[in-house]
């Protein structure tokens, strides 16, 4: 039997503070969340965004889904990080 992957949450939110390559290129990855409403969300492809209120006070964090080339297919999606379930395959723990 396969064994499930874990990572820290405070790992993840170092992962997601990494905005970008050496090279230049925008860092992807995918996650899965509940919202507000308590919808399961999943966006499969997704870049770090900036929201229009300090992130870190309001312990929230800004997702854009982006296709293959990185060009942005949404909107900027807050996310509270006390809802965040998945990071890149990977089940959050505490």
């Amino acid at each position: 039997m396969a064994e499930i992957k874990t990572i820290r949450r405070n790992l993840a939110l170092k992962e997601y503070e990494i905005k970008e390559t050496p090279s230049g290129k925008q860092v992807t990855f995918s996650i899965k969340f509940v919202n507000k409403k308590g919808e399961l969300i999943f966006i499969p492809r997704a870049v770090a965004a900036g929201l229009r209120f300090n992130m870190k006070e309001n312990r929230m964090r800004g997702v854009l889904s982006v296709d293959t080339n990185n060009e942005a297919i949404g909107h900027v999606t807050p996310v509270h990080i006390d809802g965040i379930i998945e990071w890149n395959g990977k089940k959050i723990k505490m």
